[in-house]
């Protein structure tokens, strides 16, 4: 449970951090379409930092706890490579970084999967 929450909470912060980075050092460098998927990267980042908390939460409350840390596990991979693909995608401008998105959208999907499947 604790992992789960320190990792949420890490994840929080920096994806506030990044958020306050992007409307204020990025704005005026970034063209429209580069700020757009930056802020889809934040978004996501947000979602899934706020699943990790919620996935510490309920690890308390149900018996498969190592079903909730692999889920847990699988979304802090997810934003690892699912935002931060989109951040240096956006910062970089080099399209291919963005093969690596899906992966990270497999990892929140599994994820959600396993949390679902803990709590049933």
């Amino acid at each position: 449970m604790t992992t789960l929450l320190l990792l949420g909470a890490g994840m929080m912060f920096l994806a506030v951090a990044l958020g306050a980075f992007g409307a204020h050092a990025l704005k005026k460098k970034l063209s429209e379409e580069m700020m757009k998927i930056y802020q889809t990267g934040i978004q996501y980042h947000i979602a899934h930092a706020l699943g990790l908390l919620l996935l510490g939460l309920i690890s308390a409350q149900i018996e498969s706890t190592s079903l909730i840390m692999l889920a847990g596990w699988l979304l802090f991979v997810g934003i690892i490579l699912f935002s931060g693909s989109l951040y240096a995608l956006s910062l970089s401008g080099i399209r291919r970084l963005g093969a690596i998105t899906p992966l990270g959208g497999v990892a929140f999907l599994i994820g959600w999967v396993l949390m679902a499947i803990a709590v049933i």
